[in-house]
Order: structure tokens, then C-alpha cells, then sequence
């Protein structure tokens, strides 16, 4: 079975605005819909489980009922920070699977994940036990100590940038949850650098551009031209 496990517990404090980010409407439809509807479309995708913010899980269920996303099976309470609510979920989603499932853990503020996004990572982490959606670092990359100025650059071949969806067998990914709260480690930015702090490899999966994460106003700007955009003819893929 895979498992989209869809992380909105955050409030969206960098975004300004007055409800979370994930809830903000964008062409009449909220952001975590367009989340939603990718996993509910996606014919390997067999359940959906949000970690909600306090206080929204009637709203998220409202939504759920109007767009038709039969696939939602679990409303998780959030947590403190990302590393919490991430495992909140896992750990709920323990209760009722196996260890070998495989859970897709994904933004909800990602709404533009494609459907070869997820197919790749639910192959990789299959194949090699973690998938981890990246894409090649294109710009280059300088260095600074005090966020002024920069003496020294890192080569931007050994770098990548990370997305989600981020995936692992679900038994995995509550060992390194455990593992981690054993060591001491409390909030990590990701899965996937979670993995790393604990001494796992993780692997790669294919990710996109466009599979942008809102975390400004400016994002959501890109997010509507992204929208409405169609791709020229003439372009090769």
C-alpha cells in the first residue's frame, strides 16, 4: 500500500497573511486542495492522511467533502515544528499498516507535485529503501559567515536541492524517529536530513521546478502564472 501522508501543521508565519498559507485560496480553491488532488488522481496512491493545524480539521474535512477526496482516510494533530508533526503521522499511521508500506511524506504547500514526481519516488523508495524528490542546483554558490559578504564558493555539482515528496517504507521511517528522539534530535528540517543525522544514506528521486513550495507572497505569484501556463509547442521535452 502507499500512503500520502500530507504535512499541513504549519502556520505560515514567513507568508504574512491571516489563515495558514496551505488554507489561502487561489483561483477559488484552496492550496492544500490542489495538494490533495494530485494524490487523489494519482491510481498508486491508495490513502491520504493530512497533519492538520489546530483548530482547521473541520474545515480541512469540509474540503475534502466538497472536492471529492474519498482518498483521506486520517486527520492528524500537528506538532510543535515539522520533525513533530511529521512524526505524529507516521506514528498514527503505524497503528493500521504494515512495515513495508510505503509513506510519501509531502508539503501541503507543494501544490504543483506531478503525477511522474510521485510514480518515481514511490519506485525508488521500493527499490532502495528511501526517495527523496531533488532537483540539480543551477545557481552558483558562495559561501558567508555573517550573511554580508562571501570569500569562497562550493561547487554546485555536489549539491542538490531537495523537495517532496519524501518516501520510505513506513516501519523505517518510525525506527529513525525513534532513533532521533534516543539522540536527542528534535528538528530536523526534513526527512531526508533526518536520515543523514541519524548515519542513513538516503537516495534520489526525480523532482521539478515547477514543484515550487508557497513560503512567500512572491510564491504565489509564481504558483498562479504556473497555473495558467501552457508549454509552447515548439519546445522539446
Amino acid at each position: 500500500m502507499n500512503i500520502a501522508l500530507i504535512i499541513a501543521g504549519g502556520s505560515g508565519q514567513r507568508m504574512n497573511q491571516d489563515i495558514p498559507k496551505q488554507f489561502l485560496n487561489v483561483y477559488d480553491k484552496p492550496v492544500i486542495v490542489y495538494t490533495l488532488e494530485a494524490f487523489q488522481s494519482h491510481p498508486r496512491i491508495d490513502e491520504i492522511a493530512v497533519v492538520c493545524i489546530n483548530g482547521w480539521e473541520n474545515v480541512l474535512s469540509a474540503y475534502a467533502s466538497q472536492f471529492n477526496i474519498d482518498k483521506l482516510k486520517y486527520i492528524i494533530p500537528g506538532g510543535e515544528n515539522g520533525q513533530a508533526s511529521i512524526r505524529n503521522g507516521i506514528f498514527e499511521l503505524e497503528k493500521y499498516h504494515t512495515y513495508d508500506d510505503i509513506v510519501l511524506i509531502h508539503d501541503a504547500i507543494r501544490p504543483m507535485v506531478s503525477h511522474e514526481i510521485i510514480s518515481d519516488c514511490i519506485v525508488k523508495a521500493q527499490q532502495f529503501g528511501s526517495a527523496v524528490a531533488t532537483i540539480p542546483c543551477a545557481e552558483a554558490m558562495l559561501e558567508t559567515d555573517d550573511q554580508i559578504l562571501s570569500t569562497s564558493s562550493y561547487p554546485r555539482s555536489r549539491l542538490k536541492r531537495t523537495q517532496t515528496p519524501q518516501a520510505f517504507p513506513l516501519g523505517r521511517i518510525c525506527e529513525i524517529h525513534r532513533r532521533a528522539l534516543e539522540q536527542g534530535i528534535t528538528n530536523s528540517v526534513a526527512s531526508c536530513t533526518l536520515m543523514i543525522e541519524v548515519g542513513e544514506k538516503v537516495y534520489f528521486s526525480a523532482g521539478s521546478e515547477k514543484n515550487i513550495k508557497l513560503t512567500t507572497v512572491e510564491d504565489i505569484d509564481i504558483f498562479k502564472a504556473l497555473l495558467k501556463a501552457r508549454r509552447s509547442d515548439w519546445l522539446k521535452e
